[in-house]
């Protein structure tokens, strides 16, 4: 995942997602509108810095809080990559909850129908589905 112009304490940034982790509710190339510092709760997809290369970003779907950090999974459960690789991500290395995304416009759409169907279908609100974590928990 790259990060796109964030001021130190803007509270919201762009983000690019890179990689399948969490297909189908993120694609590759999805972008990601992040609430920095918000609240999160379990369920959430997050921002995070990966725990062993903290220079790169990771956007993981929030399993449990536990005493040393966050259990993170991506949605995509034959990509690896999340805390069944490298454990909890300690709660500092939290950045911010994803709140929206939206796919780039195709370079050849142009005609006004193919912007609106394209407006239709690639803005979207990244809601938390707080029934995730026990779902996730099994696997």
């Amino acid at each position: 995942m790259t990060e796109q112009g964030r001021e130190p304490r803007a509270p919201f940034g762009v983000a690019e997602v890179t990689g399948p982790s969490m297909y189908p509710t993120l694609k590759h190339g999805d972008q990601l509108l992040v609430h920095y510092g918000a609240e999160v709760k379990a369920g959430d997809i997050a921002v995070l810095r990966h725990p062993l290369q903290q220079d790169l970003l990771i956007v993981k779907r929030l399993v449990e809080r536990r005493e040393d950090g966050w259990w993170v999974l991506g949605d995509n459960p034959g990509a690896e990559g999340d805390s069944r690789l490298f454990g909890t991500v300690p709660h500092e290395l939290l950045l911010g909850r994803v709140r929206g995304r939206y796919r780039p416009l195709p370079e050849d759409q142009r005609s006004v129908r193919g912007v609106v169907s394209w407006a239709v279908s690639s803005l979207r609100l990244v809601l938390a589905d707080r029934s995730v974590p026990r779902r996730l928990r099994a696997r």
